[in-house]
């Protein structure tokens, strides 16, 4: 006779039972609405809920199946996160599309997605109107806050209003699809990356960590992350596991952000470089505070470190985190490591200034060119490969996987590993500036001008030079009032990096070309200033 030890329950890693939670234990708690009219609306996790079931109907009232995608075209509010959840539940594929690309990555992305409905905010419909005729597979248009006097697309309310709720989610398997993100960071046409429940249950799990996003019940968050881009880094899936309040927000500008952070008490909040440097700018014009702010991530692109000394300087902690879509996205964050407060405050800079360590279901390796694994020593610089449990492992309709045949997969970034376990982005393989067979990190030459008085925001790009192969160009953005040189800014920049490092040209201009995502497009950048070149060099030829 055979004895059976035991065993443990079967309990699939649905992302709907995220929601499932939310409504049973943290039914009243709020999610927030500030939308880009500026009115402001509250509902609560129940709500949230019972909405998804009717959005779930509605959609297999219209002939939805699973596996089919449903598109969404819209900023941060109650509605879009009901879709995320609606659609999901009836075995759909949330298709979250970036409103900012141009108009033929826009009917690319949809067409190749084979979407059937697009639900869109009102404010898009001029785009939405355009871009009917060059979408093949859309069938049904939702909008979701129609104004009164509205002509067009059913309204969302309306559309969900007919189902009476009574549903059940349908049942998936945990490595069943959810949801479909485009990445703008590759090169030719966008590629598709697929999410599963499963890899987002663990992603959710993995971000509410004291050392990653720190979330609890007790949370108030707000992302200043679009939720088309690399789903909110995670937030809308994270937020119902805790039950904490979510205020989410159709317009970033400094005014309205701070409002909200003041009004509604929020403790947790993440976003790219260029939304704090507005933020910060406003409320060192006007007085303003951050109000109960508690803790910022900041990624997408590095944090400059006159960043973090000002939100430290507040009593905020700073996370600085590095991510990709293809990693759903979080990759690493800056906890604090064991010793920290024995560090001294420049230790404490230098190591919030990295892009932080790995939460358990990721690892993470640096490799040279020639496919040598290179040591973690804080010195050795190579490309950044990562796998894991929430990482892509083939691009949506692709014939071949996105890794190698160990599951590695290069990330196209250039980094070096530190002993503590913390990693730091030092450029993008195609962004580093390689200047007499030497590399010159153009993240931090950025950083280090924007911590200069004058400066607002800088970047820079890599400008043939016969004799050095590249040198760097400093592009910069005067602070309001400024009429810092380029002199001065080199002057500043003396003894923050190698001074071989120091650009041999700082070019001013009204404002830096931006990705649909925030991120410096040194692409465009490039492409502006490629027939730029350097004062003299030709002169310098053949001299020592």
């Amino acid at each position: 006779m055979t004895i059976r030890l035991g065993t443990m329950q079967d309990w699939p890693l649905n992302v709907m039972r995220l929601v499932d939670h939310a409504e049973r234990e943290h039914g009243e708690n709020e999610v927030v609405s500030a939308w880009a009219d500026g009115s402001l609306t509250r509902t609560n996790w129940g709500e949230i809920t019972a909405k998804a079931r009717k959005m779930a109907q509605a959609l297999e009232a219209a002939g939805i199946g699973k596996g089919d995608r449903v598109a969404t075209l819209a900023m941060n509010h109650e509605r879009h996160l009901i879709s995320w959840y609606g659609t999901i539940g009836m075995g759909g594929v949330l298709h979250t599309i970036n409103p900012r690309l141009f108009p033929e990555q826009l009917a690319y992305i949809a067409n190749h997605a084979e979407d059937r409905v697009l639900l869109y905010d009102a404010a898009f419909k001029p785009l939405v109107d355009a871009m009917k005729p060059a979408w093949k597979t859309i069938e049904k248009y939702v909008v979701y806050d129609p104004p009164a006097d509205w002509e067009g697309d059913e309204g969302f309310e309306d559309w969900i209003a007919a189902q009476d709720g009574d549903y059940q989610w349908v049942d998936a398997d945990e490595r069943d699809p959810i949801g479909l993100c485009y990445t703008s960071g590759t090169t030719g046409n966008p590629k598709g990356v697929i999410y599963e429940h499963r890899s987002m249950v663990l992603h959710a799990l993995a971000e509410i960590q004291p050392d990653c996003f720190n979330l609890s019940e007790r949370s108030c968050a707000l992302p200043i992350v679009p939720m088309f881009h690399a789903n909110a880094w995670g937030l809308p899936w994270a937020a119902p596991l805790t039950g904490c309040k979510l205020v989410l927000s159709a317009d970033y500008s400094a005014p309205r952000m701070v409002d909200l952070f003041t009004n509604e008490k929020v403790t947790h909040s993440a976003g790219v470089p260029t939304i704090w440097v507005d933020m910060i700018a406003h409320i060192e014009k006007t007085g303003a505070n951050l109000g109960a702010l508690e803790t910022v991530t900041i990624g997408g692109s590095a944090a400059p470190r006159a960043m973090i000394k000002w939100f430290r300087a507040r009593g905020i902690d700073v996370g600085h985190a590095w991510g990709m879509t293809e990693l759903s996205p979080i990759g690493s964050l800056a906890g604090k490591p064991a010793g920290w407060d024995e560090m001294s405050e420049e230790e404490q800079l230098d190591y919030t200034a990295r892009q932080g360590r790995v939460p358990f279901g990721i690892e993470m390796r640096i490799v040279g060119d020639d496919g040598e694994i290179l040591p973690r020593d804080g010195k050795s610089s190579g490309n950044l490969q990562v796998r894991g449990a929430w990482v892509v492992d083939r691009y949506f309709k692709a014939d071949e996987p996105a890794t190698d045949e160990d599951g590695w997969f290069d990330t196209g970034d250039v980094a070096c590993l530190h002993p503590d376990g913390s990693m730091q982005i030092t450029d993008r393989s195609k962004d580093v500036i390689k200047s007499g067979g030497e590399w010159i990190s153009s993240i931090e030459l950025e950083n280090a001008a924007v911590g200069i008085d004058g400066v607002h925001e800088a970047a820079s790009i890599g400008i043939f030079h016969p004799k050095w192969d590249e040198r760097p160009l400093l592009v910069c953005v005067r602070e309001p009032g400024s009429e810092i040189t380029a002199e001065e800014v080199i002057a500043g920049l003396d003894g923050q990096v190698a001074k071989w490092w120091l650009p041999d040209a700082v070019e001013f201009v009204d404002e830096l070309p931006h990705t649909a995502t925030g991120k410096l497009s040194k692409k465009t950048l490039r492409e502006q200033f490629k027939d730029y070149r350097f004062e003299g060099v030709e002169e310098m030829v053949g001299r020592d």
